[in-house]
């Protein structure tokens, strides 16, 4: 795996760029590279949501030329990747063809399987939403996040083909970081980091639908967190988990190891807090903003009144303090919400007087 450093680049903008599917993840690249000056045509099998996307500046409606066409951006759901890829290098008979679907092997074979490899080049940009349609499009999904390019390992170790730099270039004026890695190591980084708290959420999630309605009265944030990505769309989680089966059942297996020894680790409590104290450790190994390591934030908590403007009223007092997450946590039988505040340790303390003195109530 490599990392590739985009800051300073002096690369020259993409030629004429065709986005196939207008959908959140479409749209939303069609916005960055139209808001960094480039040609954006917008096709999609339904033309409503490209005549959407092209209303809210994702690119427009109206056909390249096809042989000045440089670059076509595949943004279709997993089981129609292979497909429309080598239905694009027919369409687009000089442009380099990426898709940014969640897995990357399988349609790599099957593009190579059909002779349509010389210009197909598979990437996939880690960002994205449970939410789905160009009207929940953003230019800035991309930004300061990872964007991988998938090339076989042979190819990691010169330097990336003309078709390889153009999807660097587009992850480039999308604002991604870039990493190379193979379509195999990148499928099996994906299944731990991606596909498998998928299934965690859909696991916690489905457990609601059994016992009493009345305990969900007692649901916090936590709940809230941990089973926010089941309510993604299960069709199109559906062929994303179906291309990736192998890697997948490999992390569910050691879930399920895992899973056993904290049941038989519940009536000892010396190897129980060894378990937690592994997952907290696993939490620090996740990477902080901008890929760079992890940082110890400071939480500082603001209750805020069920009031129209009170939370808009909270941010502008903040100041200039940079902060750098937040969650929101109801409590219902109070009529209101405590307000989680990161910030950097040093800052903790001026923010926490600051919020006092204007009358909020901070713990």
């Amino acid at each position: 795996m490599t990392t590739v450093d985009t800051s300073g680049s002096s690369t020259p903008p993409l030629g004429p760029t065709v986005v196939v599917g207008a959908g959140l993840v479409g749209a939303s690249i069609g916005m960055a590279l139209t808001a960094a000056g480039v040609s954006v045509q917008l096709v999609d099998l339904l033309p409503a949501h490209a005549q959407v996307a092209a209303t809210l500046g994702a690119g427009k409606t109206t056909p390249h030329p096809p042989e000045q066409v440089e670059l076509v951006v595949v943004a279709v759901p997993p089981d129609h990747i292979a497909a429309t890829v080598m239905d694009a290098l027919a369409r687009w008979p000089r442009a380099t063809v990426t898709d940014v679907g969640s897995v990357k092997e399988r349609p790599a074979v099957e593009i190579h399987a059909a002779g349509g490899g010389e210009r197909y080049v598979g990437s996939h940009p880690m960002a994205g939403s449970q939410q789905a349609g160009p009207l929940t499009a953003n230019a800035d999904l991309f930004r300061d996040r990872t964007w991988v390019i998938a090339v076989p390992d042979e190819q990691q170790q010169q330097q990336l083909s003309e078709h390889a730099n153009r999807v660097a270039r587009l992850a480039r004026c999308c604002g991604a970081t870039i990493v190379v890695m193979s379509p195999g190591d990148h499928d099996r980084a994906v299944a731990r980091v991606s596909h498998l708290p998928h299934l965690a959420s859909i696991l916690v999630a489905q457990g609601l639908l059994e016992g009493p309605a009345g305990y969900l009265q007692l649901a916090g944030q936590g709940l809230r967190d941990v089973t926010r990505i089941a309510g993604s769309d299960p069709h199109l989680w559906r062929q994303i988990i179906g291309g990736n089966r192998g890697a997948i059942r490999a992390e569910l297996e050691g879930l399920r190891s895992r899973l056993d020894r904290i049941i038989d680790d519940l009536d000892d409590d010396e190897r129980l807090t060894e378990d937690l104290e592994e997952g907290r450790a696993g939490t620090r190994r996740i990477p902080g903003k901008h890929g760079a390591a992890p940082q110890a934030f400071v939480k500082v908590t603001v209750e805020i009144p069920d009031q129209p403007g009170a939370l808009a009223t909270l941010f502008q007092q903040i100041g200039e303090t940079n902060v750098e997450d937040l969650q929101i946590e109801h409590d219902d039988a109070r009529n209101l919400g405590y307000l989680a505040i990161f910030v950097r340790p040093e800052d903790s303390e001026a923010v926490a007087d600051r919020m006092r003195s204007l009358g909020w109530r901070v713990s």
